[in-house]
């Protein structure tokens, strides 16, 4: 399958899959390196990968609080968040609301230097 052209690639991949994929492509008769090598085939013949690749979405928990599972599985959970102790809050007349990122950055800065005294 290779022509006298070839050079040599140091890949970091996952173990297991690794292990799983040289049983599945040994069963075939192909060598983990003649699937890279096909893979590149079909990439340069195809201008694309040869497979879909699919983003997964976050899913949403439709719990009324705007809840979900992001793509990489972790559960937001805004069920339990007490909106109404924000409004509290924002409404005091002492809370300090910030309109500029390095303000806040400069106060939040202060009041650690503040704690470590």
């Amino acid at each position: 399958m290779m022509g006298e052209n070839t050079v040599n690639l140091n890949l970091r991949v996952d173990a297991a899959a690794k292990k799983q994929a040289d049983k599945v492509l040994g069963d075939i008769g192909l060598t983990f390196n003649d699937a890279v090598n096909i893979l590149l085939y079909q990439v340069c013949a195809e201008k694309n990968l040869p497979f879909d690749v699919k983003r997964r979405l976050p899913i949403e928990l439709n719990d009324g609080y705007g809840s979900y599972i992001c793509d990489y599985g972790h559960i937001h959970d805004y069920s339990k968040f007490d909106f109404e102790a924000v409004e509290r809050e924002i409404a005091d007349p002492d809370t300090k609301i910030y309109t500029d990122l390095d303000e806040m950055w400069a106060d939040l800065e202060a009041e650690n230097d503040k704690d470590d005294e």
